[in-house]
């Protein structure tokens, strides 16, 4: 199991290390990826001074994130980025992972205050950014986006953007503004991308993704009135999809592939 903390509560346990260099993950050959332990541990000293943050514990074991400038070549290991690992790990492992790219893009986000420009400083007692000159806090913040899939009947609605590959449909998601409510963000996001009204909301699950730190929160919506007219922005294609003759969509590791894996399981079982 893993639990996230930001600082050691116990004296004397063993230590385990996630090494990241420039957004990257060390993974091992033979055993995909993992925290290394302590043992096997394999850097030269100078590079066991890198920045390291504790991330919190990881089976017993105190667990770090380190920060490497080079990516040293480790025999029976390369270095891969989370998006190649999506889908391979475990939810405890993503978690894990997930957790150390935000602390160190945190960091790496927050070395002079956004206030008064001074230089800050890791907090004494708090996984928290510090500024002396202004007194500022700065701790880890994520951006809470919502996605969802909107149902009607045996049909889901799926949209294309521009940035994706060719052929490639997917659930509706956007960020939440500032003063909005989850549930009305929603709402605002289909409409704005869609042109159509969703009634009754089905919260599904939620999921970290760290690229580079939002909170995905995924719900089941369904359809109340209007007709598609895409924005040509975001979404430059959006159609109304049978559960049995479905496009290209995500791989199930993701949550909108998990909110559209769920649809689909909703109508098979009924049959």
């Amino acid at each position: 199991m893993f639990t996230p903390d930001h600082r050691p509560q116990q004296e004397g346990l063993e230590k385990c290390y996630v090494p990241i260099s420039d957004g990257l993950l060390l993974s091992s050959v033979e055993y995909g990826w993992q925290p290394l332990p302590a043992s096997s541990w394999r850097f030269a000293n100078p590079q066991l001074e890198a920045p390291q943050h504790y991330i919190g514990r990881y089976f017993d074991k105190d667990c770090y994130v380190v920060v490497l400038e080079a990516q040293p070549d480790v025999h029976q290991h390369h270095w891969q980025n989370l998006r190649q690992l999506l889908g391979l790990l475990d939810e405890i492992s993503y978690e894990v992972a997930a957790r150390a790219l935000q602390v160190v893009n945190w960091d790496r986000d927050h070395q002079f205050c956004g206030r008064c420009g001074s230089r800050t400083e890791s907090h004494h007692r708090e996984m928290a950014k510090h500024c002396q000159s202004c007194d500022a806090l700065f701790y880890p913040r994520l951006s809470p986006c919502v996605i969802t899939v909107v149902t009607r009947g045996e049909h889901c609605l799926l949209a294309h953007n521009p940035a994706f590959p060719s052929r490639f449909f997917s659930a509706l998601a956007g960020f939440i503004e500032v003063g909005e409510t989850i549930e009305s963000a929603l709402r605002r996001e289909v409409r704005e991308e869609v042109g159509i009204e969703v009634g009754k909301l089905e919260y599904f699950g939620s999921q970290a993704w760290p690229f580079p730190g939002q909170l995905m929160i995924g719900f089941m919506a369904e359809y109340q009135s209007g007709d598609i007219v895409v924005d040509g922005v975001e979404i430059e294609e959006a159609n109304w999809y049978r559960y049995d003759e479905l496009p290209l969509v995500p791989p199930a590791a993701s949550l909108s592939g998990q909110l559209i894996s769920h649809f689909v399981k909703m109508h098979k079982s009924a049959l």
